[in-house]
C-alpha cells in the first residue's frame, strides 16, 4: 500500500502534535527524563510526538557549545547528549504504551562536516567545490551538502529511514526542508517505508503543491503562519486571511493536512516566543490554528505551560518548570474539541469552513464548519479593536455548548453585539 494522496494513518485526522526539544524540555536533557513527562502530555490530549533530531552531532564547525541538532554525524546513531540507543527504545516503548506516535526529525538535505558519510562514502555522495571540499549549503556552516544527482544517496537515505522504522518502531518523519530534496526521492521513499508499515505518517517542513503527489501527508502552513503574525502586528487585515483561505482551496488536493502553529523550533528561537510576536492576539491566533480547515495542530516545548522565553538553539537553556497552569488548561480544551467534534478533523474528513456574512470583515471572521452530526460555530475578532458586530445566523441558530465553558448557550438568528479587541466564541453542538 501506498501513500496515493488519499490514504492516510487514521489517528492523524483528528491529532495535536507536539515538538519536543529534549535539550531544554528537562534540567537532565535527556531521553529517560523526558520519558517521565509523557504521562503529562497524554493527559494534555497530544497524539504524537515529533522530536528534534536525535543523531550525533557533527564536531566541525559545530555553533555553541552543543551544536547544531541539524548537522548530523551518523543517521543511525544516538546523540550520547540524550542517553543510549537502549534509552530511546525505552522512551518509544513508553510513548506507545501510552498510545503516543513518535516522528523523527529528518534531515535529508545535507550532513555534518565531519559526518561518517564523508569519511566512508565516495566523493560524489556531496556537492562539490572546485577545491575538492563539500558544498556548504546556505548559510549552514556546520553542514555538508549531499549530491542528489546520484541515486546511491537515495539509497543510504532510505536505507537509514528503515533502520529507525524496521528495528525501533518509529511512526514517522518529519522532514526538514524538504523542497530542497527532489519530490522523486520522497516518492520513492514513501512507497518504500509504506510497504514495510502502511500507517506511517509524513510531514513536509516545506509548502510546495507537488509534496501531495505520492509523498507527504501533512507539508507546514508557513504563509498562513506568517499571515497570523502579520495580522496580529497590524501589517495585514483579515481579508487576506480569507483569501487565503480560498486560493489554498483551488491550490491543494481536499486531502491535503497543513500544520499550523504559533511557535515551533526556527520561530522561537529566531523571532522570540509566541508572546513576544503575537502579544494580545495570542489566544485567539492559537484557536485559530485548531479551527482552521485542514488544520493539524502544533504545540511546542514550553507552550503547554505558556513559557514566555525564546531558546538557545545551540546550548542548554532549560524550560524552569512544568507544572500544569492555566495555559494548560486552555490547550487541553481546545484539544479536546478538535478530537470530539468530527467537523474539525483534517483534510477530507473534516468540514469545510462556511463563512457567515458580518459587517466588518476586515476585522472579524463568523464561520462554521459541520461534517455529520458535528458541528462548530467560530466568531472571531482579528484585531486590535472593538468591533460592533452584526450578523445573521439563518439556519445555524439554535441551542449550542461553549467550547471553553462547557456552558449551554443559544446563538440567536440574530446577532448584534461588540466584541474586545482579539476577543472570540467557540461554540458546538
Amino acid at each position: 500500500m501506498t501513500n496515493n494522496n488519499n490514504i492516510h494513518p487514521e489517528w492523524c485526522y483528528s491529532a495535536v502534535l507536539y515538538e519536543m526539544n529534549i535539550r531544554q524540555l528537562t534540567p537532565e536533557g535527556t531521553f529517560r527524563a523526558a520519558e517521565a513527562y509523557l504521562p503529562n502530555l497524554q493527559a494534555l490530549g497530544i497524539d504524537a510526538i515529533w522530536l528534534m533530531p536525535i543523531y550525533p552531532i557533527g564536531k566541525e564547525g559545530r555553533k555553541g557549545s552543543l551544536g547544531s541538532y541539524y548537522s548530523i554525524q551518523d543517521y543511525c546513531g544516538i546523540n550520547p547528549e540524550f542517553g543510549t540507543m537502549e534509552d530511546f527504545d525505552h522512551f518509544v516503548e513508553t510513548a506507545h504504551s501510552l498510545g503516543l506516535k513518535i516522528l523523527l526529525d529528518w534531515v535529508a538535505n545535507h550532513t555534518a562536516r565531519d559526518a561518517k558519510w564523508l569519511q566512508s562514502k565516495p566523493a560524489d555522495w556531496y556537492e562539490r567545490e572546485s577545491d575538492g571540499s563539500a558544498k556548504v549549503p546556505w548559510d549552514w556552516t556546520d553542514t555538508a551538502k549531499l549530491n542528489y544527482a546520484n541515486h546511491d544517496v537515495w539509497r543510504g537515505q532510505i536505507k537509514a529511514m528503515r533502520f529507525w522504522v524496521e528495528q525501533h518502531n518509529i511512526d514517522g518523519f518529519r522532514c526538514d526542508m524538504a523542497m530542497l530534496v527532489p519530490i522523486e526521492f520522497w516518492q520513492e521513499a514513501s512507497s518504500v517505508l509504506h510497504s514495510i508499515k502502511p500507517d506511517i505518517f509524513f510531514l513536509a517542513e516545506a509548502e510546495e503543491l507537488n509534496l501531495f503527489d505520492r509523498a507527504f501527508d501533512a507539508s507546514y502552513a508557513w504563509e498562513i503562519h506568517h499571515l497570523m503574525c502579520d495580522i496580529a502586528g497590524g501589517a495585514r487585515r483579515v481579508w487576506d486571511l480569507r483569501n487565503t483561505l480560498y486560493a489554498d482551496r483551488d491550490k491543494y488536493p481536499a486531502s491535503a493536512i497543513r500544520m499550523m502553529f504559533t511557535s515551533n523550533h526556527d520561530e522561537n528561537s529566531w523571532s522570540g516566543s509566541e508572546f513576544a510576536r503575537f502579544g494580545a492576539a495570542l489566544e485567539v491566533m492559537t484557536a485559530l490554528t485548531f479551527l482552521w480547515e485542514a488544520s493539524l495542530p502544533l504545540i511546542y516545548t514550553g507552550q503547554e505551560v505558556g513559557y514566555d522565553h525564546s531558546f538557545e538553539f545551540f546550548d542548554r537553556d532549560t524550560l524552569p518548570s512544568l507544572v500544569a497552569n492555566e495555559h494548560t488548561q486552555l490547550y487541553r480544551r481546545f484539544i479536546n474539541l478538535k478530537h470530539t467534534q468530527l467537523a474539525l478533523d483534517s483534510g477530507e474528513r473534516g468540514g469545510r469552513i462556511i463563512e457567515i456574512e458580518n459587517n466588518a470583515k476586515d476585522c472579524i471572521m463568523t464561520f462554521v464548519r459541520e461534517k455529520g452530526d458535528s458541528r462548530v460555530v467560530a466568531i472571531l475578532n482579528l484585531s486590535p479593536y472593538t468591533i460592533h458586530a452584526d450578523f445573521n445566523t439563518g439556519i445555524y441558530a439554535g441551542s449550542y455548548y461553549n467550547a471553553l465553558t462547557g456552558e449551554q448557550t443559544t446563538l440567536p438568528s440574530h446577532v448584534e453585539q461588540d466584541i474586545a479587541p482579539w476577543g472570540y466564541t467557540i461554540l458546538h453542538k
